[in-house]
C-alpha cells in the first residue's frame, strides 16, 4: 500500500470516527431501532446461517438488532492477525467481554471456515462506496475472512457513510450490499 493511500484511509477513518462520537444518545438509539426493524425483516429462512456482529462504541445498531434474526445467527472471535474464528449466539447470557471492547460468544468455536457456511454476512463497516468499496478500521480481522464467504455480503453503516468513493487496494472484497437506518437494505 502506498504511504499516500494509507494516509487517505487514516484521514478518511478519522473523519468518520469524530462523526460518529458527535451523534446524540437519541439519534443513536433511533438509528438503532430502525436497523433492528430491518434486520428483523431480512428474507432469512429459519435453517439459514446469518454471520453478523454486536456493534461496540459509536457503531450503528445495538446487541438486541439480532433479536429479529430467526435463524442460526454467528458471530466472531477475534484469534490475533488469523481470520475470525465463529460461534453461535445464543443470547445475552451466552457472551463473555473480549478484546477489543468485544462481547464474543461463549460456546465452541466452530473455526473460521464457519463463514463459509453463511447465506449472508452483516460486515461492520466506518463508509462503504456505491461500488461495494467497504472501510473498515483498519485491523484486517474481516480482510482476512471475507474470502471465504460465497453469500452475499452487507456492510452496516449510518447514511451519511455511504460515499461516492472510498480507497480501495487489491484485498479489499466488495460488498453485494448495504444496510443503513433510513433506507434498510440496499443492494450494491
Amino acid at each position: 500500500m502506498t504511504s499516500d493511500l494509507r494516509d487517505r484511509k487514516a484521514t478518511l477513518r478519522s473523519r468518520l470516527l469524530a462523526a460518529r462520537r458527535s451523534l446524540s444518545a437519541e439519534v443513536r438509539a433511533a438509528e438503532a431501532a430502525a436497523l433492528a426493524a430491518h434486520v428483523a425483516a431480512l428474507d432469512v429462512r429459519p435453517d439459514q446461517t446469518v454471520c453478523a456482529f454486536l456493534p461496540v462504541g459509536s457503531e450503528p445498531g445495538a446487541a438486541s438488532w439480532l433479536d429479529g434474526l430467526r435463524c442460526r445467527v454467528l458471530l466472531p472471535i477475534v484469534t490475533g492477525d488469523a481470520p475470525l474464528d465463529w460461534a453461535v449466539h445464543t443470547g445475552p447470557d451466552g457472551l463473555a467481554p473480549a478484546a477489543l471492547r468485544l462481547l464474543e460468544p461463549t460456546g465452541p468455536r466452530l473455526g473460521a471456515s464457519a463463514i463459509a457456511g453463511a447465506s449472508l454476512v452483516l460486515v461492520p463497516a466506518l463508509a462503504v462506496s456505491v461500488a461495494g468499496i467497504r472501510l473498515g478500521k483498519g485491523k484486517g480481522h474481516y480482510d482476512r475472512s471475507l474470502p471465504l464467504v460465497n453469500a452475499p455480503l452487507v456492510a452496516v453503516v449510518r447514511d451519511c457513510e455511504v460515499l461516492a468513493e472510498v480507497p480501495a487496494e487489491p484485498h479489499d472484497v466488495r460488498m453485494n450490499g448495504v444496510l443503513t437506518p433510513s433506507v434498510g437494505l440496499r443492494w450494491l
